[in-house]
């Protein structure tokens, strides 16, 4: 009897000490900082750097990150001269990296991309478009699952991780209380706050006094005027595919301004409508509603100047399933002339 006490009070205590982070949102909580810092050295979207660490470790969960402090699963290889431990992925027993502090671990990860051959195409990429980046990961070989780069964007996307790509290392905490309010009320989390209050110095700027002319005023009044009658002016059509509504954007204008006017969050519009960025030009389609899986009519003729993006929005059809049903990986943009699948699969030749 006192065996079987003794086994369940060590399980017991095994269970507690793996579980550190319970959940996505408390390993966002502890790590973002240093994927912010990551993000502001070698350039790498911390947004991505977060997805990968939570996909890794299952949200803080795996045996490497709580006993290697390895969030990214790298294995040792011929340059690592450091601390090891052996555990089964690929193939069983194999070497991997063992880190001090998981700090060391989210750096190693940056050099891991940065200084290899196979990533240099990464950093060509627009740092704010973490899709780009994780349909370029997958293509470099970083990962063996087909569907690696919509889990990675399935992470970013339900944490709102972006949000991290806006910011710097200074406001960091800040944008984490903002996505988490709760975190007011510990204790811990808001003395690191103040820490991080007390060590950065406070930045003076100087703003010379202008004088505003008349004809300066009147712009500006006139301005505010042109904008709330190019709002007033936009209205809610049904597209020809499944009745999704949409509007045509009648001049260049901000998401945020769409946003306000519709009821719908900035981040389900650039969700919606597969954004890479805020600002929306004369003549763009944007959806209010996701778009459908397959278009309404079978196929259509790409014209000069036309992205596979401009093509989904005219069709109401989704980015990635029009990739797909096109056989064509993902960046690649149609030449003019060529015929695009909206509803079957492109034949195999």
């Amino acid at each position: 009897m006192k065996k079987v006490f003794f086994a369940l009070a060590l399980l017991i205590i095994a269970k507690f000490h793996a579980q550190t982070w319970k959940t996505d949102e408390q390993y966002i909580q502890k790590f973002a900082s240093y994927a912010v810092e990551e993000m502001e050295k070698y350039k790498i979207p911390a947004s991505i750097t977060l997805a990968q660490g939570l996909l890794e470790t299952g949200g803080g969960q795996s045996r490497l990150a709580q006993q290697g402090n390895n969030h990214f699963g790298i294995k040792c290889k011929e340059d690592w001269t450091g601390k090891t431990m052996k555990h089964t992925d690929d193939a069983p027993n194999e070497c991997f990296r063992v880190y001090d502090d998981p700090r060391d671990s989210y750096e190693d990860h940056s050099k891991f991309l940065a200084y290899r051959q196979y990533y240099v195409n990464l950093f060509k990429l627009d740092m704010m478009d973490y899709k780009a980046w994780a349909h370029g990961l997958k293509k470099a070989g970083y990962a063996t699952n087909p569907r690696y780069a919509y889990i990675l964007i399935d992470k970013i996307e339900k944490n709102k991780l972006y949000e991290f790509d806006k910011t710097n290392s200074k406001e960091v905490l800040y944008a984490v209380l903002k996505m988490y309010p709760d975190l007011k009320n510990d204790r811990i989390f808001m003395a690191q706050m103040d820490q991080s209050r007390a060590t950065t110095k406070p930045v003076t700027v100087k703003v010379p006094y202008e004088q505003v002319s008349y004809a300066k005023q009147q712009k500006n009044v006139n301005d505010i005027v042109s904008k709330a009658e190019t709002l007033k002016s936009i209205l809610i059509k049904s597209h020809p595919n499944g009745g999704k509504k949409f509007v045509i954007i009648p001049d260049d204008i901000s998401l945020e301004a769409i946003s306000k006017k519709f009821g719908v969050s900035e981040s389900r519009l650039m969700k919606w409508n597969e954004l890479d960025g805020n600002r929306l030009r004369r003549n763009d389609i944007l959806f209010l509603e996701s778009k459908s899986s397959s278009g309404n009519v079978a196929t259509y003729k790409a014209q000069s100047g036309e992205s596979m993006h401009d093509i989904s929005q005219k069709f109401g059809i989704k980015v990635k399933k029009l990739y797909s049903k096109n056989r064509m990986d993902f960046g690649r943009q149609p030449k003019v002339g060529q015929v695009i699948y909206l509803q079957s699969k492109k034949p195999k030749k």
